[in-house]
């Protein structure tokens, strides 16, 4: 094989590894209950009941929904997510979006266009961790960790600053910063002012802005999301402003892979464009999401339901863990609990974490995917989602009181 098929098969994620095998032999309590309990994957798993009727309903398919379409995406459907995605922002051009086959393709396609192979990303820690072969696997480009200071959860523009001076003192050419906003796995909202700190970091660096916002409408407590599209085009050039999104979080639609690629930069969208031939959405697939975006009540109904039931699993998982004694870090968006196990880890070590995390899955048969994973800096932290059937998390943590150590009060650290 290739160098770069070898690399790619040894950097299979984790995520996705972890994912199939929990799915092969899924929990039931009545069926099934030996079965894995997967709190490892961040899918919507609570909104079906409203996307059931408009995706299985009766519909005239067309001679025109199986012929070839633009390969970046229909107009309609470009239409369609450009008013969507403006909603509370400033006007969208659909000519300035790219459709392709998931947001993994439109991170793949920017970080391609971006970088030559052996140019750079800097990427704040910790950070969602198929980004490693999302943005480099096929481009050949590389990720610098942005490391945050002592205790704090995420670092901030002084340290992209600090880092990106650094790699390039050592020879590195960093072409880009790359931030999830809303934050993976942390679950944390960026604040314009932060999301503008960024943005002027990135002109005084000479660095483009990549955002990868595909929880944008999954934000359920604390401030409004605001998009790096808008904050930060004031400091920086639009045209170095690159956000993609997709439909698998805020529409709850993970298998129908679309992702959207978001960039004013002219060139830019021509490479993308050329890019989106090998990465294209079916014409079907495009007109179904076109119809589901043009309800414009359907869709404000869904977001708000679908923020108000976020808002209540969260709640109810925390309210797990709390009773359990595990500690956590509060979110404010997306699918999951950044979970707190350092206090039952043999030693604080990479090494002890990852026996602690196969402990689980095999011991426990919990899927729950490591702080390690999203190259966090200290051991012993874990990314539970809890976007699936409530009793379900229920026996997650329960489970996990089981494998620690039961306690009718909190486990005993180690």
């Amino acid at each position: 094989m290739s160098q770069q098929a070898t690399r790619l098969v040894a950097g299979t994620p984790a995520i996705a590894a972890a994912h199939f095998v929990a799915e092969a032999d899924p929990y039931d309590s009545m069926s099934n209950p030996d079965g894995y309990v997967n709190v490892g994957t961040a899918e919507n798993r609570l909104v079906w009941d409203m996307l059931g009727p408009r995706l299985c309903a009766a519909r005239a398919v067309t001679a025109a929904d199986v012929r070839y379409a633009p390969l970046h995406g229909t107009v309609a459907l470009r239409s369609q997510v450009a008013r969507f995605l403006a909603r509370g922002g400033a006007p969208i051009d659909p000519e300035d979006l790219v459709v392709v086959s998931g947001a993994t393709a439109a991170l793949d396609i920017i970080a391609s266009v971006l970088c030559d192979p052996g140019e750079a990303l800097a990427v704040p820690v910790p950070y969602y961790g198929a980004l490693d072969t999302d943005l480099t696997g096929r481009s050949g480009a590389r990720l610098v960790p942005v490391p945050p200071l002592a205790g704090a959860p995420l670092p901030d523009a002084a340290a992209v600053v600090d880092t990106v001076r650094r790699a390039r003192s050592a020879g590195t050419t960093v072409r880009a910063l790359v931030l999830t906003s809303p934050h993976n796995p942390l679950g944390l909202i960026y604040r314009e002012t932060e999301l503008r700190a960024f943005a002027s970091a990135c002109a005084a660096l000479d660095l483009d802005l990549i955002a990868d916002e595909v929880y944008a409408h999954c934000a359920f407590a604390g401030p409004a999301f605001v998009s790096a599209r808008d904050a930060a085009s004031g400091p920086l050039d639009p045209q170095r402003v690159h956000v993609v999104w997709g439909f698998a979080k805020d529409l709850g639609l993970p298998g129908l892979k679309v992702g959207v690629l978001h960039t004013r930069q002219p060139q830019v969208r021509v490479a993308a464009r050329e890019l989106a031939y090998f990465a294209p959405v079916s014409t079907d697939t495009q007109w179904l999401l076109t119809e589901l975006l043009a309800a414009d009540d359907w869709t404000v109904q869904f977001l708000t339901t679908s923020r108000n039931r976020l808002a209540a699993s969260y709640a109810a998982a925390a309210g797990h863990l709390t009773a359990a004694g595990v500690p956590f870090r509060p979110a404010e968006a997306g699918f999951s609990i950044w979970t707190d196990l350092r206090g039952w880890l043999d030693a604080a070590s990479p090494e002890a974490e990852r026996l602690l995390w196969q402990r689980l899955f095999r011991s426990g048969r919990i899927n729950l995917l490591p702080g390690a994973v999203f190259h966090h800096p200290e051991p012993g932290w874990f990314r539970l989602c809890h976007t699936t059937d409530p009793a379900t998390v229920a026996e997650a943590v329960a489970r996990l009181r089981h494998v620690l150590g039961d306690s009718t009060t909190a486990f005993p650290p180690r």
